[in-house]
C-alpha cells in the first residue's frame, strides 16, 4: 500500500507541474485583487467573464489540493486513482484554444423526419454530457423540423476546457434503429452532422471589416415558437468575401445577438483557415483528400442489438442508453489522447 501511494503522489506532484499549479495560484489571487476595485464592476460582461474564470480556476486547484489531503488515508487510494485520471486528461489538451468554451452546431443530414430526429437526440445528448460537468448550455439558433426534431441547431458550452474535450466530436454519427415515424417499424439509418469550434478570446478574434458584412434583423420566434417577439431583435450577418452565413437570436437584446454572432463569425472563419493550412499540407505530401461528411466517426446502434463504437478509438459500449444521456466520458477519454 505504501508503494502505491508513493507512486500516486509522484503522478500528483508531475500534473502539478504540467498545468502549472503555481501559476493557477498566482492568476487566482491576481483576478481576486482585481475583484476588489470598485471599477471591476463597471463593465458586467468582463467582469463575469473573469468571475466564471476565477472559479474554474479555484475548482482545479482545489481538486489537487483535495486529492493530496485524501492521499494520507489509505482506504481513499482507488478513489484518488480514479479522480487523478480524470485530471490527467487536462495534459492532453495542450492546443491553443483548448482552455476556451466551444460552439457545437448540429445538422440533421438526408432522411427527413428520421434524420432531424436524430440531430435532436444528439443535441440532447451533447446538452446532457455539459450539464454533468457542471458547464452552462446556451442555445444560439434553431430550425425546428416540420415533424419531429431539428434541421440545425447551435448552442454555446461555456466551461473551462469544453473545446479542448469536445474538439474531437466533430463529424458525422450514424444511428441504426428501428424507426419510430412509420407503421412497419422498418430499420433505418440515419446521418448527422456535428461541428465544434472554439469561441475564441475577444483579443484573438479574427479581424472584420464593416464593409465585408452584411446585416440583416429579423422577429425571434423563441424556441419552441413561444413569445414571438415585436421588435427585430434577431440577427443574421453574411460575410460576403467567403458568403459564410451566421445567425444569433438567443438574446433579447439586438446588440448582444450581434455580439454573438460576430463572435460566431469569427470561429468559423479561423477554423476555415486551419481546413486550408491543413488541406495544402496534405497536397504538399501527396495525401490530399477532399473532407466528406459522409465519413462516420461513430455508429450508434440501437436495433438489431445495442451498441455505440467509436471509429476511431474502437470504444465500445453495449449501454447506449446512458451514452445518449451525455455519458461520453469514455469516448471522450480516449479522443483526446488522440
Amino acid at each position: 500500500m505504501a508503494t502505491k501511494i508513493e507512486e500516486l503522489s509522484e503522478k500528483i506532484d508531475k500534473l502539478s507541474a504540467a498545468i502549472d499549479l503555481a501559476g493557477k495560484k498566482a492568476e487566482i489571487l491576481n483576478l481576486q485583487k482585481e475583484s476588489e476595485n470598485p471599477a471591476f464592476w463597471q463593465d458586467h460582461e468582463t467582469a463575469a467573464k473573469k468571475m466564471s474564470q476565477l472559479s474554474e480556476l479555484q475548482e482545479t486547484v482545489d481538486k489537487i489540493e483535495q486529492l493530496k489531503t485524501s492521499l494520507s488515508d489509505e482506504s481513499k487510494t482507488d478513489e484518488v486513482e480514479r479522480e487523478l485520471k480524470k485530471l490527467e486528461l487536462i495534459t492532453f489538451l495542450a492546443g491553443k484554444y483548448d482552455k476556451e468554451s466551444a460552439i457545437i452546431s448540429i445538422h440533421a443530414g438526408q432522411g427527413g423526419t428520421e434524420a432531424m430526429d436524430w440531430a435532436q437526440m444528439l443535441q440532447r445528448m451533447y446538452m446532457r454530457y455539459a450539464e454533468k460537468r457542471g458547464w452552462k448550455v446556451e442555445i444560439v439558433e434553431m430550425a425546428s423540423g416540420e415533424e419531429a426534431g431539428i434541421k440545425s441547431v447551435t448552442f454555446l458550452v461555456n466551461g473551462q476546457y469544453a473545446y479542448g474535450y469536445l474538439k474531437n466530436e466533430a463529424g458525422a454519427h450514424r444511428l441504426v434503429r428501428q424507426s419510430p415515424f412509420n407503421a412497419q417499424k422498418l430499420r433505418q439509418t440515419s446521418f448527422a452532422l456535428v461541428e465544434v469550434l472554439p469561441q475564441l478570446p475577444d483579443t484573438e478574434a479574427v479581424e472584420l471589416r464593416e464593409e465585408d458584412i452584411e446585416w440583416q434583423f429579423f422577429h425571434a420566434s423563441g424556441h419552441g415558437g413561444q413569445n414571438v417577439q415585436k421588435v427585430a431583435t434577431a440577427v443574421r450577418l453574411t460575410h460576403k468575401p467567403t458568403g459564410l452565413v451566421v445567425s444569433a437570436q438567443t438574446e433579447r437584446f439586438q446588440e448582444q445577438n450581434r455580439k454573438i454572432a460576430l463572435s460566431l463569425l469569427s470561429a468559423k472563419l479561423w477554423a476555415r483557415a486551419q481546413e486550408e493550412r491543413a488541406n495544402e499540407q496534405r497536397e504538399l505530401r501527396g495525401e490530399y483528400r477532399p473532407a466528406s461528411w459522409g465519413n462516420q466517426i461513430r455508429s450508434y446502434v440501437l436495433h438489431p442489438y445495442k451498441m455505440v463504437k467509436d471509429l476511431r478509438t474502437v470504444v465500445e459500449t453495449g449501454n447506449t442508453e446512458v451514452v445518449l444521456d451525455g455519458g461520453l466520458d469514455e469516448f471522450i477519454s480516449e479522443e483526446v489522447k488522440l
